[in-house]
């Protein structure tokens, strides 16, 4: 049975992007990266074994002349010619392709697990941009809001309520900010070209990334049991089903084979006498048996593949297990990415508050610009970090749905 699996739109919870969404990046790098194009060769070229399985042993052909030609009661033998040809035990051929087919499937969920390790790297990378670029965004509005402050100071200097330290404090804070942007853009760049390696294209081209994602309010309840299609468990049922056909064939093949032939002898005339069927040339059908009596090639095979079967077994439950403490810790830090959000709206929100209250301050003549920089830096400090808990959560959710689409 022939798997299909989605790869694109199950491994993400996304908002459109001006000009290009995830999704079209995803599909990009599944047809231009190299190495996915290795893949889908390696599985062409197991799906063409199937043909290459369909046939029998070459027909083999041979002629004989005889130099001293022997002598018979119809006359002297001349020539012979024979034909031979060795046909498999019935069923065999089928078995071959059946195995042959087995492998083309195992190879199909490589080429599966491949793209969709794919678009995981490419949603990471994604994600980590948005991060990047939303960040940007928090720090111009952070320095716009420090020139506020600082035309705040300046006014608040001519009237004495304020010193020109307060104005010189307000504008190294802004010349930190300029610095961390311009960290930022450095970071941006790197990423950027981590994301154009893997769509195969140059590694300055632009990269269009959402501006701003949400948190839902609530994510579906998952089980263990959201794993069982997982193709990295899948694979190892496909190679279970290739020693399967392995084992069934190598029955077939201990069987004998049958072979089918014709020997032709061309004899000349006898002129020393006259004979019935003077003269007649010589035509023998004949068949033949190849069977294996001493061989213990057969038995060995099958040792083997109970063997191979209960590696595969092992190597599946071992695998289960990995997939699931992954699974567990990504439900689990993306639940803790959904609580730091929360708390940094709610502390975003009560540090607005402490700013309309500063505002309020300097209408009525008073302000401390000590606590104009502690509550700017407490504003910086939750929007990057509510940024970092979407991140976060977007990051596990598209593990999430790569371990249980």
């Amino acid at each position: 049975m022939r798997y299909t699996f989605i790869i694109g739109a199950s491994l993400l919870i996304m908002t459109k992007v001006s000009g290009q969404d995830l999704n079209a990046y995803i599909e990009e790098a599944i047809d231009n990266n190299p190495e996915i194009q290795s893949f889908d060769l390696r599985y062409q070229i197991a799906e063409e074994k199937i043909n290459e399985v369909n046939n029998v042993q070459n027909t083999e052909f041979s002629a004989g002349y005889f130099v001293s030609e022997p002598e018979t009661r119809t006359g002297p033998q001349r020539a012979k010619l024979s034909v031979k040809q060795m046909l498999p035990w019935f069923g065999t051929v089928g078995k071959r392709e059946d195995y042959a087919a087995a492998m083309a499937d195992s190879e199909y969920v490589e080429m599966v697990i491949a793209k969709r390790k794919l678009a995981l790297s490419v949603s990471n990378l994604y994600y980590i941009l948005y991060g990047i670029r939303a960040k940007q965004n928090v720090l111009d509005d952070n320095y716009n809001l420090l020139k506020t402050y600082e035309q705040l100071a300046l006014t608040a200097t001519e009237v004495g309520k304020a010193s020109a330290v307060d104005v010189l404090r307000l504008q190294i804070r802004q010349n930190e900010v300029q610095q961390e942007k311009e960290v930022l853009m450095q970071k941006s760049k790197g990423i950027q070209a981590a994301l154009n390696n893997l769509l195969n294209r140059n590694y300055d081209e632009e990269i269009l990334a959402v501006s701003d994602l949400e948190i839902p309010d609530e994510d579906p309840i998952l089980g263990y049991d959201a794993l069982s299609l997982n193709p990295e468990l899948l694979k190892y049922d496909k190679l279970y089903e290739s020693v399967t056909q392995s084992e069934k064939l190598n029955q077939k093949e201990s069987a004998p084979n049958i072979g089918f032939g014709l020997d032709y002898i061309a004899v000349s005339e006898r002129t020393d006498v006259d004979l019935s069927d003077n003269g007649k040339d010589v035509v023998m059908p004949m068949v033949s048996l190849s069977i294996p009596i001493f061989n213990k090639k057969y038995k060995s095979i099958s040792k083997q593949n109970e063997l191979r079967q209960q590696e595969i077994k092992s190597q599946k439950d071992s695998k289960l297990n990995v997939l699931q403490s992954t699974f567990s810790k990504a439900i689990s830090q993306r639940n803790e990415a959904r609580i730091k959000f929360n708390l940094q709206k709610k502390n975003l929100k009560q540090a607005k508050y402490a700013e309309d209250i500063l505002i309020k301050n300097y209408e009525n003549g008073t302000i401390d610009f000590n606590d104009v920089l502690d509550i700017q830096e407490l504003q910086l400090k939750f929007g990057i970090n509510q940024i970092e808990a979407i991140q976060e959560y977007y990051t596990e959710s598209a593990l999430i749905n790569y371990l249980i689409d």
